[in-house]
């Protein structure tokens, strides 16, 4: 059995104000080539293949053309899961049909716990579900963290698992001991959403999603597939890679990487105003990458953002170090293009991003007075 593990798709994903569609559409074309050439008998993908429960359309006609082009043109079946980013419900639409074509995705959690058999391996799909969904489902009083939720659900695995074969788990979970990072959405306060490595002995291999990095837990058989792309700055220097397991039937794996290549980086620079324009050193870059940049300069600079979208397009983020004698300090700068807004462009920006919708006349006449009379109250006072 070959397989390809990936997860975290995050399509629709707005980082610093700026929709990545195009730039999941770039790598994910990769994606489709690289399955071509692979051949494998199946594709994972742990969860978050959207990044919110509502999303745009172009990132709901991504997957749907990606996932056509995968399990109709290419003939492999695809094994899927919601992350909690999905709406599990919506994910959950025409799955009981989508199995007839070997495309099985689950949205939502239920208490049919039999896994998915393919060419004689077990693929049992847990996707993310809230303690207290669990709770209800199972009618366990004694469910009150991810901890609690995902024991109890392996114990149901386990009731008919059979050791002797190879089962592969594929969920979307905080495993103690992972690294994380700012743009993954934390599943609960404290740490009361990280659940232990050892719920995960029964299997041959645990196909995870919800950390954006391969390299973010040290397991034999516990593995993240990481996020499709860098989603933010503090991903600057993660790799990011598809994972292809080969299993045999006893369980054991070997497992190597494919890399895809995004049109565009994202990466952070530092340096002088003066030097980070100076051709000499921006000739030798690549320009167009998504940067944040932070300043090393001493005293007021005039525009700094301005200047650097002269040579570097895309700079989403400023920071501005200066150093003094005591200790350092960093002024920060809006990331979102430094543009002065009013409260009706920015109501209309928030708006768009949220509902994907036209923001028409009507809309804009409503909100023109709302703004005014909060505006005259606010005077007022």
């Amino acid at each position: 059995m070959k397989f390809i593990h990936t997860g975290d798709w995050h399509l629709g994903k707005l980082v610093h104000g700026m929709y990545m569609t195009e730039d999941q559409r770039e790598v994910l074309n990769q994606f489709i080539e690289l399955v071509a050439e692979e051949q494998p008998d199946a594709v994972v993908i742990a969860g978050d293949l959207y990044d919110r429960s509502v999303p745009p359309t172009d990132a709901v006609e991504l997957l749907d053309e990606v996932l056509f082009k995968i399990n109709v043109e290419l003939n492999t079946p695809i094994v899927a899961i919601a992350g909690n980013h999905d709406s599990a419900e919506r994910l959950s639409f025409g799955s009981s049909w989508y199995r007839h074509n070997h495309f099985y995705l689950t949205g939502k959690l239920t208490n049919d716990f039999r896994p998915v058999h393919i060419n004689g391996f077990n693929f049992y799909q847990i996707p993310y579900a809230e303690p207290g969904v669990v709770r209800h489902m199972l009618d366990d009083s004694s469910i009150h963290s991810h901890q609690d939720a995902m024991k109890a659900v392996i114990g149901k695995i386990e009731e008919n698992l059979n050791p002797d074969e190879a089962n592969v788990f594929v969920g979307h979970a905080f495993v103690l001991g992972g690294d994380s990072c700012d743009s993954e959405r934390s599943l609960s306060v404290g740490g009361s959403g990280c659940v232990t490595q050892d719920l995960f002995d029964p299997f041959a291999f645990t196909a995870l999603g919800h950390l954006h990095s391969p390299d973010a837990i040290k397991h034999d058989k516990i593995k993240y597939s990481g996020s499709l792309l860098k989603y933010s700055f503090s991903e600057a220097k993660q790799r990011k890679s598809i994972s292809i397991v080969e299993m045999n039937e006893n369980g054991s794996f070997d497992m190597r990487y494919r890399t895809l290549k995004p049109k565009q980086d994202m990466r952070e620079l530092e340096g002088h105003l003066e030097q980070l324009l100076d051709p000499s050193f921006y000739e030798k870059e690549n320009i167009n990458d998504y940067l944040k940049v932070t300043l090393l300069d001493d005293g007021a600079i005039i525009d700094p953002m301005g200047k650097l979208r002269q040579v570097f397009p895309n700079v989403l983020h400023l920071d501005r170090k200066i150093e003094s004698i005591d200790q350092k300090h960093k002024q920060h700068f809006n990331s979102i293009r430094e543009e002065k807004k009013s409260e009706l462009e920015l109501f209309e920006q928030f708006y768009k991003e949220m509902t994907t919708s036209e923001f028409t006349d009507d809309k804009r006449n409503v909100m023109t007075d709302v703004i005014g009379k909060v505006l005259k109250e606010e005077g007022q006072k």
